[in-house]
C-alpha cells in the first residue's frame, strides 16, 4: 500500500490539476479528489481530513455537487459507483433510477401511436425515474464508510444554507436550459431575476429548502428519502405531471433498491481495467474501445498522428454498433458482457479495421450470448452529468458519476433539488420493423446509460488511475481516450484529460474546433471520413493519476474559463 498526503484547499480551489506526494508515514491527511467544481472537491477533501474513507468522500462531494452544479447531478437523480481497493478487489454499486411500476413500452406513445417532440415527454412526469442517488450512497456507506452518516452531509448543508457564487458555467446553463431551469416557482425564485433572466455571474445564491432537506436525511437516515413526507411530495409533484395512467406512486419510492453488481474487467497492454456493467453500456464500450485497439502500436504512431485518431474512431463506431443492440438493463434482457468483451470477440472485430481507409458501414458483431431478436433503440443521452474521483489513505480508489439527464432534468423540483429526466434514456420506441428494442419502457426497468466510471490497476496490479466523465454519448470515447493517453502516451492527468477530442455520431466525424484535429480534416478525409463537423468539444473529463510517487488530481482544462469568477 502507499499512503498520500493532502494537497492544500486554496490550491485545488484554483487549479484544475494538482498533485499528492506519496509517503510511507503517518498523517492527519491523505487522499485525493478530482471534481468538476471546486467547492465540490473541497468538501471531499474535508471528509478525507476527519479520516472519512473515499466512499465518504465521494458521497459528501456528490452531495455537495447537488448545491453547486444543480444543472448536472444531485439526490434527484442517479449514478453509478466503482470502487476497487489496493489489493485489486473491485466492488460496483448501481444507483440507477427506476421506471414506475406503471410504465409499459408504449409509455412516451401519443394517442396516435407516434413519438412526440422530445421536450413534451422531457418535461412532463413521464420522464422521471424513481431516484437512486441516496440509496447507492447509504448501500455503499453500510459497506465502506468510515465516518458516521451525518458527518457527510455537513459540507452540503453549509454550502446551501450560507451559500454560493453563480459561476460562469451555471449561468451559462441557466440561459441555455431556461425552458428546464425555471420550469417551476421554485427554480425561478432560486436562480431567476425579476425580470426572468438568470442571476449574475457571482451572484451569492442561498437553497435553504434543500438544506432542510439534507438535513433531514442526514439526521433521520436515508429511509426518510424514499417513506414518509418527502416522498409522498416527491410522487405527488411527479404524478401531477404525468399525462397517463401509470405515475409514480409512493409505493415506486419505498421499493426502490441500489444494488451491488458485478465489475466488468478487462486487460489493456498488461493493465487492468475495471468499470461498471449494465444497465449502463459505457463500461463494456470503453473495454471495447481499448481491446480493438490494442493490436495497434498507438505510441509509435504517436498522440499527434490522424491515424492514431481514425484508428480509434473507427474502433468507437464498431463498440457502438454492439452497445445500440445489446446494451440495457440485464435485469429484463439478456445483455452478453461475457461475449462482448471476450478477447477472442475483440480481435475478430480489430480486424474489420485498417490504419489505410475507414470501414463503410460499422455493424454490430455476433458475441456469444446474443440474442438476435432484438431492434436499436431512438433513446438521446443525459447531458446532465458529473463524474468525481476520490483515492483515500489505504489506495482505495472510488469512480462516482452521477446523472439528471438533461441540464435541470425535468425542470420539476421537491425539497430544493431538480428532480431527474432519465426515463427519455430508454427508446420511446418500444419497437422497431417489428423486433423489441431491449432498452425499452418497461416497469421497474433501468434505462441504459452512457456513463463509464472507471478504475485502472498497473502492470503490477497497483492503484494507477480513476477516470471517467460527463456528455452523454460522448463519455465512454472521452474516458478510453483518457486511458490511452495515460498507457500509450505516458501524459499526465490533466494532458490526458485535455488531448484533442474526436468522435463519430453515425457516419459524421466531429473533429474538436481550434485544435490540431480541425487542421487535419484533409487527412481524415484521405482516410474516408467524409462527413465532418469542427465543433467545440462537448466534453467534462476528471481523473486521478499515479504518476512517480504522487497522485495527480485534474478536471478537464476546457472547464477553467467556466469557473473563473470575477
Amino acid at each position: 500500500m502507499f499512503r498520500i498526503t493532502a494537497i492544500p484547499l486554496a490550491a485545488l480551489f484554483l487549479s484544475a490539476c494538482a498533485t499528492v506526494p506519496a509517503q510511507t508515514g503517518p498523517s492527519a491527511f491523505s487522499g485525493a479528489v478530482s471534481a468538476a467544481d471546486p467547492r465540490a472537491q473541497a468538501a471531499g477533501e474535508e471528509i478525507l481530513t476527519k479520516g472519512g474513507s473515499a466512499t465518504d468522500a465521494a458521497i459528501a462531494v456528490m452531495l455537495a455537487l447537488n448545491v453547486v452544479e444543480p444543472q448536472s447531478s444531485g439526490i434527484g437523480g442517479g449514478g453509478f459507483l466503482v470502487r476497487g481497493e489496493a489489493d485489486g478487489d473491485v466492488t460496483t454499486y448501481d444507483g440507477r433510477e427506476t421506471a414506475p411500476a406503471g410504465a409499459t413500452p408504449d409509455w412516451f406513445l401519443d394517442e396516435e401511436g407516434g413519438v412526440p417532440p422530445f421536450m413534451v415527454s422531457a418535461l412532463s412526469g413521464l420522464s422521471v425515474g424513481v431516484p437512486g442517488n441516496i440509496a447507492l450512497a447509504a448501500k455503499a456507506h453500510d459497506a465502506h464508510g468510515k465516518l458516521a452518516w451525518p458527518e457527510l452531509f455537513a459540507p452540503a448543508i453549509r454550502l446551501a444554507r450560507e451559500g454560493f457564487l453563480i459561476n460562469p458555467r451555471l449561468n451559462n446553463s441557466l440561459s441555455s436550459a431556461k425552458n428546464r431551469a425555471a420550469f417551476g416557482e421554485t427554480g425561478r425564485a432560486l436562480f431567476f431575476d425579476a425580470s426572468g433572466e438568470p442571476l449574475s455571474v457571482g451572484t451569492r445564491v442561498r437553497n435553504e429548502e434543500l438544506a432542510r432537506t439534507l438535513e433531514r436525511i442526514a439526521n433521520e437516515g436515508p429511509e426518510s428519502f424514499y417513506s414518509g413526507k418527502l416522498a409522498q411530495e416527491l410522487a405527488a409533484t411527479v404524478a401531477a405531471a404525468t399525462p397517463r395512467p401509470g405515475a409514480m406512486t409512493r409505493g415506486d419510492i419505498s421499493a426502490y433498491k441500489a444494488k451491488q453488481r458485478d465489475a466488468v474487467c478487462t486487460p489493456y497492454r498488461e493493465y487492468r481495467i475495471c468499470s461498471m456493467g449494465p444497465p449502463t453500456s459505457g463500461g463494456v464500450a470503453v473495454q471495447q474501445i481499448l481491446g480493438q485497439l490494442e493490436r495497434f502500436d498507438l505510441a509509435a504512431l504517436g498522440a499527434d498522428n490522424p491515424v492514431t485518431w481514425h484508428l480509434f474512431l473507427e474502433s468507437q463506431r464498431l463498440a457502438y454498433a454492439d452497445r445500440e443492440l445489446y446494451l440495457a438493463d440485464s435485469d429484463f434482457v439478456q445483455v452478453p458482457v461475457e461475449g462482448l468483451i471476450a478477447e477472442d470477440y475483440l480481435a475478430q472485430r480489430s480486424m474489420l479495421m485498417s490504419k489505410d481507409r475507414s470501414m463503410a458501414t460499422a455493424e454490430a458483431g455476433q458475441p456469444r450470448g446474443a440474442s438476435m431478436t432484438l431492434a436499436d433503440g431512438d433513446e438521446p443521452e443525459e447531458k446532465g452529468t458529473s463524474h468525481l474521483a476520490v483515492v483515500d489513505r489505504d489506495g482505495t480508489m472510488v469512480s462516482y458519476t452521477s446523472t439528471i439527464e438533461g441540464a435541470f432534468g425535468s425542470g420539476l423540483m421537491v425539497g430544493g433539488f431538480y428532480l431527474n429526466n432519465e426515463l427519455t434514456d430508454f427508446s420511446r420506441s418500444p419497437e422497431v420493423g417489428g423486433k423489441p428494442v431491449a432498452n425499452r419502457v418497461e416497469g421497474g426497468k433501468r434505462p441504459r446509460s452512457s456513463m463509464s466510471p472507471t478504475v485502472v490497476y498497473d502492470p503490477q496490479g497497483d492503484p494507477f488511475m480513476v477516470v471517467g466523465a460527463a456528455g452523454g454519448s460522448t463519455i465512454p470515447v472521452q474516458t478510453a481516450r483518457s486511458i490511452i493517453a495515460a498507457i500509450d502516451f505516458g501524459l499526465d492527468a490533466e494532458a490526458s484529460l485535455g488531448l484533442p477530442f474526436t468522435m463519430a455520431f453515425g457516419d459524421q466525424i466531429l473533429l474538436e474546433e481550434g485544435t490540431w484535429l480541425e487542421e487535419a480534416a484533409e487527412a481524415f478525409r484521405s482516410l474516408g471520413h467524409a462527413e465532418l463537423l469542427v465543433r467545440p468539444a462537448p466534453v467534462k473529463g476528471g481523473a486521478l493519476l499515479y504518476r512517480q510517487g504522487q497522485w495527480q488530481s485534474a478536471r478537464d482544462p476546457r472547464l477553467a474559463s467556466q469557473l473563473e469568477m470575477p
